[in-house]
This record gives structure tokens, C-alpha cells and sequence, in this order.
């Protein structure tokens, strides 16, 4: 079966916001070497990002990061510097703006 697209219907990247909460023991080793701040200017630089976040969550490093997906084929590579390095749990989902929102409103109301 053939990967499709993360798109809207108009064909457009989906925007979706990226949340990792890094394991601590992992982070902590990757800070001391110095590739904690490479995974995230590599990470960054890919992504390329609206807007991107870090603080403590759950009482674990974490990191908010809203960017378009172009296409369902990045996931894995998402996933892998921070599932790999840094042992995060993450979570992708699609998110809106306040006009993305008030569109989709209009539509169910017709």
C-alpha cells in the first residue's frame, strides 16, 4: 500500500505540532557530549519551523515544534534523532490557527 500525502484537501502541507518529552538519563548524556544541541539545530534546520518551544513537561525535558508536513515520509526521520538520541515519546498531531479554526466552522455550518 502506497504512503499518501499529509495534505489538506486543497493540497497543501498540513501544519502539525511536534511534542517530545526526552528522557532525562539520555538528555543528560547528550548535553555532556554536546549532541543534544546538534539534534535540535539539525532537527530545527529540517524541519524548518513556525514556531518551536522547550521547557520541562511532566517533569521531563520537552519541546513544542509547529511546522508544515510536506508529506507522511518524513516521520521517520523525525522520529529517529529523537527516538534514537534522546529517547523521547512523541506525539504528532494536526493543529490550526484561529482562521484555519473559524474556516472549518463556517463549513459545518453550511
Amino acid at each position: 500500500m502506497k504512503d499518501r500525502p499529509v495534505t489538506t484537501t486543497e493540497g497543501a502541507p498540513m501544519r502539525v505540532m511536534l511534542r517530545a518529552h526526552m528522557d532525562t538519563a539520555a538528555t543528560n548524556e547528550s548535553i555532556k557530549s554536546g549532541a543534544l544541541p546538534q539534534a535540535v539545530r539539525k532537527l530545527l534546520e529540517e524541519l524548518k519551523p513556525e514556531s518551536a518551544y522547550f521547557g520541562l513537561s511532566e517533569g521531563v525535558r520537552s519541546c513544542w515544534i509547529v511546522f508544515d508536513m510536506q508529506d507522511s515520509s518524513q516521520l521517520p526521520a523525525i522520529g529517529d534523532e529523537l527516538f534514537g538520541r534522546l529517547g523521547a515519546e512523541l506525539e504528532i498531531c494536526p493543529v490550526m490557527t484561529p482562521e484555519d479554526l473559524t474556516k472549518g466552522l463556517q463549513a459545518i455550518g453550511r
